[in-house]
């Protein structure tokens, strides 16, 4: 189980938002551009700080400002996928996977079998020694799904994972998220813009508005909120 309540200052709002990620459990973020969602999985993360607030992932305290807890991000084991991938364009497929494993000081034998399990898994063994560059959208998103999962992370964070994806095939990569999301068994938190992730993603949807939690329920009780306005144009337009 995750749960965060965090605030920080942004330029245009003051962010602060609280909630809880069951085990096994996806939880989607919804919102206009600006709202604070991509904010809110940085500080998961670790890239930004809360001002304020605790973030505890099962047993471990992440962040407490109260405490004087930090855990850096390296510690924290969790996997960011980002919107952009931010994979390794002069490396391998494989390279690429086994990056976080190399930097934990894994053995060559560990890493190899890890690699070629994960890669196995997204139908990636073939393009094992392809360099990433010549990928299509849709292979350098499973590409950076297995970097995340190889790590065993505890807690899984995904910035628009079907951004860089071709149209004709978003739906069935999202057959594909839904399930490796589900094998993984552990607490995910995925932003999104598009109704279609919603409805195939998410058990829980929260809605941010000006940093705030507007609604968190699940998803047919949130889309069925039409008197709110970014509801209303999300499910209508």
């Amino acid at each position: 189980m995750f749960s965060i309540h965090a605030a920080r200052q942004l330029r245009d709002f003051a962010l602060d938002v609280a909630f809880s990620v069951e085990q096994g459990e996806t939880l989607v973020l919804i919102g206009e551009n600006g709202a604070g969602k991509s904010t809110v999985l940085n500080l998961i993360s670790g890239i930004l700080a809360p001002d304020r607030g605790e973030l505890i992932l099962g047993e471990r305290t992440l962040f407490s400002s109260e405490k004087g807890i930090n855990i850096s991000t390296e510690r924290r084991n969790i996997g960011h996928l980002f919107q952009s991938y931010a994979l390794f364009p002069h490396m391998t497929v494989a390279e690429n996977v086994a990056f976080g494993l190399r930097c934990r000081k894994i053995s060559k034998p560990e890493i190899a079998a890890s690699v070629a399990e994960h890669l196995g898994a997204m139908r990636l063994a073939e393009l094992a020694d392809v360099n990433v560059g010549r990928l299509s959208g849709g292979q350098r998103q499973r590409v950076a799904l297995a970097r995340a999962l190889v790590l065993e992370p505890e807690l899984l964070l995904l910035d628009e994972p079907l951004a860089a994806v071709d149209m004709r095939a978003k739906s069935a990569m999202r057959k594909e998220l839904r399930v490796q999301i589900a094998n993984a068994g552990i607490p995910c938190i995925v932003v999104t813009h598009t109704l279609q992730d919603v409805r195939e993603l998410a058990d829980r949807i929260c809605l941010i508005e000006g940093g705030r939690i507007a609604a968190d329920g699940a998803p047919e009780e949130v889309l069925g909120m039409r008197e709110n306005g970014f509801i209303a144009s999300f499910v209508e337009g």
